[in-house]
């Protein structure tokens, strides 16, 4: 197991440096990622990867690899009767008080442009005591949908999950990504999946994180150029309210990062620089 983590880690950390480098090239200004690596005091570390440019406001991308004694108290998971056969959560005994090492990519991209959407994606890899499993997700939160992006970016979601797992987890993602005291969700959707076991899927979780450029690139070289109003800016930052809300509320990454004594300010990453409500 430990070659195969030492696998994980590197891949992670090379998609990083590839979708760093693919949005440094859609930036297109002076304004370059600023990488600040950090340590975990219990064990492992990461690096932050930050812009604060002309077309993204704000862009983070973080790859992190953290390990300790104890497996911290994480939120419950979905029945595997409720995902399909091939999603297994851990049991309780599984996870207290085992040791644990988790490794991933998170990014979170806030546009300036009200018309270019907020996006979101991670990919995870977890292991507590002898129980492994990959997780992650990728969605669209447009202040204003347009329905040829939201067909974009599903369809190369779709591509890369084939149809039956693009079904199932594009549903959970209609259901994650919700609001319940707003009863709403956050955007226009896209996928989340966990607890998928076993080494063979490490090729599906690479094919969901390479989903990620061309899912999101085209969208944002379309709308980067459209014509906006304060208005319209007002707007967005009070729909960025319900983005805060939902990270900082139900977000298992969020949680699960703050209970392993994760990096705040990388946890955080995920927050737009201004939000209003």
């Amino acid at each position: 197991m430990q070659a195969f983590r030492a696998e994980v880690e590197q891949r992670f950390r090379e998609l990083r440096d590839r979708i760093v480098a693919g949005l440094q090239q859609v930036e297109g200004s002076a304004a370059t990622f600023r990488r600040t690596a950090w340590e975990r005091p219990g064990g492992g570390g990461g690096e932050m990867s930050e812009l604060r440019g002309e077309l993204f406001e704000k862009a983070g991308c973080n790859f992190s690899a953290v390990h300790g004694d104890k497996f911290p108290p994480a939120p419950p998971g979905a029945l595997p009767e409720a995902r399909g056969a091939d999603v297994r959560p851990p049991k309780f005994e599984d996870l207290a008080g085992k040791p644990f090492f988790a490794t991933g990519v998170s990014l979170v991209l806030h546009p300036k442009n009200p018309f270019v959407p907020v996006v979101h994606m991670n990919v995870r890899y977890l292991e507590a005591g002898k129980v492994s499993w990959f997780g992650g997700g990728m969605d669209l939160t447009p202040f204003k949908p347009f329905p040829e992006d939201t067909t974009h970016f599903h369809g190369v979601l779709q591509q890369a999950c084939g149809p039956e797992r693009y079904a199932r987890f594009s549903q959970w993602a209609r259901e994650y990504f919700f609001i319940p005291h707003r009863g709403s969700e956050r955007g226009v959707g896209g996928i989340f999946f966990d607890y998928l076991r076993g080494q063979e899927e490490w090729r599906f979780v690479q094919q969901v994180g390479d989903a990620f450029l061309p899912a999101y690139v085209p969208i944002a070289e379309r709308r980067r150029g459209t014509p906006w109003t304060e208005a319209d800016r007002s707007a967005q930052l009070r729909w960025r309210g319900r983005y805060v809300e939902f990270n900082l509320i139900y977000d298992r990454g969020t949680l699960f990062g703050l209970k392993s004594g994760g990096n705040v300010d990388a946890i955080f990453m995920s927050l737009p620089p201004l939000v209003s409500w």
